[in-house]
């Protein structure tokens, strides 16, 4: 079973929404969302080694995962891969807009979420592929 982690910056929603779509597939993924799992405001020095320890991989906005060289080496360290969804603006996507961003591209995610893991791969709104980072 594959879990694919939904960061707090995203809705639990759409997590629960994914889980359900996914189901009937029976491909082994799993949609969960790290606010409902490890608690609302948890750092992400916390639940980067449990996601880890369970072979995960986590959709994200926040770009700074990458960019905090503390954070990227925790995330690398934990053997963790994370795809970064970035926004058109520093506001972050509409909620259904990342509905749309994430329905387009999950059977990218998917087949992604199969290489070998640390991996960070990053699109925007206006690619059309994920562009290893």
């Amino acid at each position: 079973m594959t879990k694919i982690y939904l960061d707090e910056n995203l809705s639990p929603n759409i997590a629960e929404g994914l889980n359900i779509l996914e189901a009937p597939n029976r491909e082994g993924f799993e949609v969960l969302s790290i606010r409902s799992v490890f608690g609302r405001g948890t750092p992400d020095e916390e639940w980067i080694p449990k996601v880890g320890q369970e072979n995960a991989v986590v959709i994200t906005q926040d770009i700074n995962i990458h960019k905090n060289h503390c954070q990227r080496s925790l995330y690398r360290q934990h053997n963790v891969g994370v795809f970064f969804v970035s926004p058109p603006s520093k506001t972050g996507y509409q909620y259904w807009e990342m509905v749309e961003q994430i329905i387009k591209r999950w059977r990218d995610i998917k087949k992604h979420c199969k290489s070998q893991r640390p991996f960070a791969f990053r699109c925007t709104s206006r690619s059309t592929d994920f562009e290893r980072l």
